[in-house]
């Protein structure tokens, strides 16, 4: 860990010496507070002494001693902790209502969702396209009053994000788009991209314009699609179990569990996941970095073995429209696996394998990106522009800078066994693009292609 940086103040070395314990599953914040505490004493018996601030703070550091040691000597000493955690409600800093607050918001979103179809506001596609359009605005504000409960956001932030979430919903709902045409597809596909990210914004609080701050909501975002497809699949099994008791009762729950269990479900569960990765990230967090580090090399190595059969097929290099799709479909989750893997490591760690793992599988998929590229220039070239040509065009030219960028870095990075740091603010910092992306396909995109 690299504790001092040229003009930092002593403060914020403390809170990125904070911030690195944080990453440590068997730390949770009263150890952190408690580690803080010693530090402290070191410093200022260290300044009594005549060394200056900066000094003081390297050396009691180190002599606090290596960050994996303290962290075993922790689980040690308080090895009931792991079951207790697994078990019990987490308490936060508001006390232990968290869970029965994010049951509450869960159940209102499912309400929120439910209610359009309930009170008949609309016909099946009309109602249909009002989901397009509306569900991630429907959910996702839960869960960010949820994050603003819990760190206590000021209002002004709080008031920039409703109405940047305001603003997002108004374009998806008063452009007089075509009911399941291509803009409207592609609204209800960039718009819960752009909510999202100002979910991260609550999220992060104060941290969000801080590398560190976003990396943590990367971090927070893996864990949560994680255990919101854990919830779908224990609901699944649930609901498979429940309808076979019932069916030998003679009773259809079929259509009840369709109108109801579902919706309420999906929606509480999204929101219910965000508490889920709060309550109990310091005690299984290593779970997603585990998943992200086995899937990564599996995924590049899948896009080899398509280029490769790609390569070889009469068709040569001109993919169907169903085949860019889902192309383009595993190239993001193939940089999404990376990117977490990114999150999940440690930055001061020495080049391994898994690094050299990681560099193939980004030129694997920038190889693959730049196949994309050339077969959606051609469809354009054959068949003129139309809204999906476009933003597929758009999407892969935003994938094609972030692995070229990524590729640069990850080199250097192997070759020199240092700034693994760059890697890090360079995916944060395409979070803004992503971010901007979002809001020229939701924005400019309708009335540019005439709403269809």
């Amino acid at each position: 860990m690299n504790a001092t940086k040229p003009g930092n103040s002593i403060e914020n070395q403390v809170d990125e010496w904070r911030n690195y314990l944080r990453r440590h599953q068997t730390l949770v914040a009263t150890d952190i507070d408690e580690l803080e505490d010693h530090l402290r004493q070191q410093m200022a018996t260290l300044e009594q002494g005549g060394l200056n601030p900066e000094e003081s703070f390297l050396v009691g550091v180190k002599r606090l001693g290596d960050i994996d040691s303290l962290s075993r000597e922790f689980a040690r000493e308080h090895s009931e902790r792991l079951w207790k955690q697994l078990v019990l409600s987490a308490t936060d800093s508001r006390g232990t209502n968290g869970l029965a607050f994010v049951l509450l918001l869960s159940l209102l979103a499912g309400l929120l969702v439910k209610l359009p179809s309930l009170l008949g506001f609309y016909d099946p596609p009309t109602l249909e396209s009002f989901y397009i359009r509306n569900v991630s605005g429907l959910v996702f504000p839960f869960l960010g009053v949820f994050f603003a409960w819990k760190r206590k956001a000021n209002w002004v932030s709080l008031g920039r994000s409703g109405a940047l979430l305001a603003i997002g919903l108004f374009f998806a709902n008063f452009y007089p788009l075509v009911l399941q045409g291509s803009t409207e597809i592609l609204v209800g596909l960039h718009l819960p991209l752009a909510l999202w990210l100002i979910v991260g914004t609550v999220y992060a609080d104060n941290r969000w314009r801080e590398v560190g701050g976003r990396m943590d909501f990367i971090r927070f975002s893996g864990e949560w699609a994680i255990y919101f497809v854990l919830l779908v699949l224990g609901g699944g099994v649930l609901i498979g179990f429940s309808a076979v008791l019932f069916g030998l009762l003679g009773i259809d729950v079929e259509h009840f569990f369709e109108s109801w269990i579902l919706p309420l479900g999906a929606a509480g569960g999204l929101v219910f996941a965000g508490w889920l990765v709060e309550a109990k990230q310091r005690v299984i967090e290593n779970l997603a970095p585990v998943l992200a580090r086995v899937f990564t090399p599996l995924f590049g190595g899948a896009i080899i073995i398509f280029l490769g059969f790609f390569l070889l097929s009469s068709d040569g290099f001109q993919p169907n429209r169903d085949l860019l799709l889902a192309f383009d479909g595993l190239l993001l989750v193939v940089l999404g696996l990376f990117v977490y893997s990114i999150s999940a490591r440690e930055p001061g760690e020495s080049p391994g394998v898994s690094d050299t793992a990681q560099m193939i599988v980004v030129m694997s998929a920038l190889i693959a990106d730049g196949i994309a590229l050339f077969a959606i220039g051609s469809r354009i070239a054959d068949y003129g522009l139309t809204p999906n040509r476009v933003a597929a065009l758009g999407v892969n030219l935003i994938l094609l800078a972030n692995l070229l960028g990524s590729g640069v870095l990850y080199g250097q990075f192997l070759h020199t066994g240092s700034g693994f740091r760059r890697i890090e603010k360079w995916q944060t910092d395409f979070l803004s693009v992503y971010a901007a992306w979002a809001i020229v396909v939701v924005a400019v995109f309708p009335p540019v292609f005439g709403f269809v």
